[in-house]
């Protein structure tokens, strides 16, 4: 062959360029494969040793796909694997985007209803509030009830996070109270089938759909304090009170669209924590994103940051006073002063009036 036809050797810039760029293309697959390994193991329906098959076939696939990248001279020899990698992801791709949220399964029963509210005016009629009498988190007694609100008796908002795996993953729940003594607990919650129970990495997966729950707070916040154990924190809020009903009338919709179309949790981008944010900034348009939406445990240190909690303390001193554990153990369920509970785990936390503690 003519010296003048023998291509140049790739100059080592290109070599590593050309690494680089099996590197990213590597990641790339093994991403796909291991998210494509998420959805069989969340979603196929099949017995677990025909599902684990699966999972293992579909792993080895990505592994031959990432091996088949450096092949420099022998394409047609790689392109078997690619292709059936490729074909692979189309399919679930596919299977993916047929996978629909639904109302009509075997629920559980703490989340087997959605309230309904008939807003008319100040005046506001919520059926199926949730006021479970929880013993244990397997011994409750159900109850649903039909409640009637004043909007213009609106006089506070209370975050509560509930902490149950680590100091960075919490539940969030927003408590609404009213100058009559009355309170409401929203929460954005996965709605469970019956046995079910929840998974983070499931719900990246269209595994659970999600509810918004209205509830009493000896249901829903004390089954987390007592029935459950998990620590939990309150905080008051710093809201503007003619900020009050546009964020409650947010919670309202947010539910009414969830009972008209069914939606999909998702652990990263549709919460508890998201959802409060989201109906936030409808209010407060300028909210920053931060990382600690993502980190619920951290977030009322954000709505600290932001100037959402009460004023004249330390985030450190909110924090400390604001652990309920202690006053919520010392109320029995089935105390015969049915506010109680509320009463005892604001004691102590800044930004309560007494008049709300009181005996």
């Amino acid at each position: 062959m003519p010296a003048e036809d023998i291509p140049p050797a790739p100059s080592a810039g290109r070599r590593w360029l050309r690494i680089a760029a099996m590197g990213l293309a590597a990641l790339a697959i093994l991403a796909v494969a291991a998210w494509g390994a998420g959805l069989i193991a969340f979603q196929f329906p099949g017995a677990a040793l025909l599902r684990n098959g699966l999972i293992v076939l579909w792993c080895l696939l990505g592994v031959a796909a990432c091996v088949a990248l450096p092949w420099r001279r022998r394409g047609a020899a790689r392109r078997p694997a690619l292709i059936a990698f490729a074909a692979g992801f189309a399919a679930l791709l596919a299977w993916w985007s047929a996978i629909a949220p639904s109302q009509d399964r075997d629920w559980a029963d703490d989340v087997a209803r959605q309230f309904d509210a008939q807003v008319r005016g100040d005046r506001v009629v919520l059926h199926n509030v949730r006021n479970f009498q929880w013993r244990s988190e397997s011994d409750y007694t159900p109850r649903w009830e039909t409640r009637e609100y004043d909007l213009s008796r609106l006089s506070s908002a209370d975050l509560v996070l509930s902490y149950w795996m680590g100091p960075d993953i919490a539940h969030t729940l927003v408590s609404f109270g009213f100058d009559d003594g009355q309170r409401l607990v929203f929460s954005l919650e996965i709605r469970k089938q019956r046995g079910e129970s929840f998974s983070a990495l499931g719900g990246f997966f269209r595994r659970f759909e999600q509810v918004l729950v209205a509830a009493d707070e000896r249901d829903i916040v004390r089954t987390r304090s007592n029935a459950r154990g998990e620590d939990v924190y309150l905080y008051r809020l710093n809201v503007p009170p003619r900020t009050l009903r546009p964020m409650f009338l947010g919670f309202l919709a947010k539910a009414d669209a969830l009972r008209r179309a069914p939606s999909f949790y998702n652990t990263l981008t549709s919460n508890c924590t998201t959802v409060v944010f989201e109906i936030a900034r409808h209010v407060v348009p300028d909210l920053p994103l931060d990382y600690r939406l993502l980190a619920a445990g951290h977030f009322a240190e954000y709505v600290y940051d932001q100037g959402g909690l009460t004023p004249g303390y330390s985030y450190a001193q909110l924090h400390e006073r604001g652990y309920v554990n202690p006053r919520a153990r010392s109320i029995p369920a089935d105390a015969a002063d049915a506010d109680a509970y509320s009463r005892a785990i604001r004691r102590g936390v800044p930004g309560i009036a007494a008049a709300e503690t009181a005996p």
